[in-house]
């Protein structure tokens, strides 16, 4: 797996849940020249290969079977408003060739939401159904610490995720000019990089940070600000509902799949500044509609989105693939 994403935390995740399961991680700049994933990971012996999707045919190999997860899609025509023109040149050409080739070689593909499974059905044409299993937050990492939101007077907002135009981030400085000066924006780096925009009194860089302290992050925080543009799934707000944190997301993508309007948060109108502020206004004056939505979040990922769901279904589903080999190869 490529590292510096949501993906590679899901499989990360999966590596310490269940036995005999090993990420082979890589460098992401590795992609720039796809024939080198060829010799990632061929030193490791394996029954099963499980990957993303994208750069899934160069982890090929023989008689082994191939699980291919679509954590997200954007080779579609909507998506190239939101990308480089570099990135746009190798998305519709050699990035959507290798990803068309890669499907056929797999045993099984799956996907993280309805949204993600439906999308690429429809663009890359799939023969074989698309099995949906949703990324699992650990709840026992993630969770609402006890008096950890206590300044109703200065109240802070979190921004989470890479600074790209795909995560909404050209957005935000126009969000922040029009907030009231009693709500603060924070932001983080992202998992690749350390850029920064300019800071003020209501925006503030926190840096990259280590994984493992995102759920204090989380927990100092009254709201989480997800103004993205279309999400495989949205880890990110899933940590923070998990954390007990209300959520002002762009209505769209698999994000009405995680985020119930109205009741754990709000869903925005795609690039709507104005909305988006009115709802983390509406937040930030209402203690008690903060505390009802967080623990309607809590709740949601308890019965919905525990990272043992992921487990047992990714679990059930490698056994599977592995029975069916034992039964052809026995035939």
């Amino acid at each position: 797996m490529a590292t510096g994403n949501g993906a590679y935390v899901v499989h990360k995740n999966l590596e310490q849940g269940l036995k005999n399961y090993y990420v082979v991680p890589y460098n992401p700049y590795l992609t720039l020249v796809p024939p080198v994933l060829f010799g990632v990971g061929r030193l490791a012996k394996a029954d099963l290969i499980h990957t993303a999707m994208d750069y899934g045919l160069f982890h090929k190999r023989a008689r082994v079977p191939l699980v291919l997860t679509l954590h997200n899609y954007v080779l579609d025509r909507f998506m190239q408003g939101y990308s480089s023109p570099l990135q746009n040149i190798h998305y519709q050409t050699d990035l959507k060739w290798i990803t068309r080739l890669g499907v056929k070689k797999a045993s099984v593909i799956t996907a993280v939401s309805q949204y993600t499974a439906e999308l690429a059905s429809r663009e890359l044409a799939l023969e074989q159904p698309v099995r949906v299993i949703y990324n699992g937050i650990d709840q026992h990492r993630f969770y609402p610490k006890p008096n950890h939101r206590i300044n109703d007077k200065q109240i802070k907002v979190l921004y989470c995720g890479n600074l790209t135009r795909r995560k909404g981030i050209h957005w935000l400085a126009s969000i922040v000019e029009k907030l009231p000066n009693n709500i603060s924006v924070f932001y983080t780096s992202g998992l690749r990089g350390k850029n920064k925009f300019f800071d003020n009194t209501k925006l503030q860089c926190i840096g990259s940070i280590p994984y493992a302290q995102m759920p204090d992050i989380y927990n100092a925080m009254d709201v989480l600000l997800f103004p993205t543009v279309r999400e495989g799934f949205g880890l990110a707000a899933a940590e923070a509902m998990a954390c007990g944190v209300p959520v002002v997301a762009t209505n769209g993508s698999s994000l009405p799949e995680l985020i119930d309007d109205g009741k754990g948060g709000f869903l925005c109108t795609l690039g709507d500044v104005a909305v988006f502020v009115e709802r983390l206004k509406q937040l930030a004056e209402d203690a008690v509609l903060r505390k009802q939505m967080g623990e309607f979040n809590r709740n949601k990922i308890e019965q919905t989105f525990t990272l043992d769901k992921m487990l047992k279904a990714y679990q059930a589903l490698f056994t599977e693939v592995l029975d069916n080999r034992n039964n052809d190869l026995i035939i």
